[in-house]
């Protein structure tokens, strides 16, 4: 229960968090972009802590831990956080001010693609009990070389490159998508560091690498 209620309390601080830098920048609670983003991302972000409390609370466990120790990996998670610190007012001052303008299918596909990279973020998790927030090698950790594992190396990276993309189109923001391009560079440079941790202390990585080809996008890379 205190795991479940952490879980909540971070969710909770994050909608608040994520609200005030839409809507203050937007000058108005009248956005719905952003009123879609914050339901299609905390609605099943809670179905999901709910699910972990109840089933795999050392998954949600180390789904909470953000305290990265390898400081090359400090800073892609910074610089992450610094594009959605980026693109969160710049897309509310898009809104308020009317730099661009996007269809609504536009919303409404990108709100679908959300969706699907969220479902692929659980499916990860369910795949990979090791699956951890931080690039770490644990205790009796094995690879992993079945499902989403079977096609790409890093399917996580994959589904969060999606979902950071989506965001800004979510939000009808060319702008702020602008702001959102260089996720994806910054988990190739984090895959880049991370392989080279498990080549070195975790056994079978090497021969996995040369069965799976793909790192994040088949046929791409």
């Amino acid at each position: 229960m205190k795991l479940f209620l952490d879980a909540v309390l971070k969710g909770l601080l994050g909608f608040a968090l994520m609200g005030l830098m839409l809507f203050a920048p937007a000058g108005t609670l009248d956005y719905p972009g952003a009123w879609r983003f914050l339901g299609l991302l905390f609605v099943p972000m809670m179905i999901l802590a709910i699910v972990l409390a109840a089933k795999d609370p050392d998954m949600l466990r180390k789904r909470l831990n953000m305290k990265e120790k390898r400081a090359s990996q400090q800073k892609v998670v910074g610089l992450s956080g610094l594009l959605m610190v980026l693109c969160f007012p710049v897309s509310g001052l898009d809104f308020r001010f009317g730099w661009s303008s996007l269809p609504d299918w536009v919303g409404v596909v990108s709100g679908l693609v959300l969706l699907v990279s969220y479902g692929l973020y659980a499916e990860v998790m369910r795949e990979n009990a090791w699956l951890s927030r931080t690039v770490e090698v644990q205790e009796g950790q094995q690879v992993v070389d079945t499902g989403l594992y079977g096609l790409v190396r890093h399917p996580m990276y994959f589904a969060t490159s999606l979902l950071f993309l989506s965001i800004p189109l979510v939000l009808g923001s060319l702008p702020g998508l602008v702001c959102m391009l260089p996720y994806p560079a910054l988990m190739a440079a984090r895959i880049k560091d991370e392989e080279a941790l498990l080549v070195r202390e975790l056994a079978g990585y090497e021969a996995y690498r040369r069965k799976v080809k793909w790192r994040m996008l088949p046929f791409i890379w």
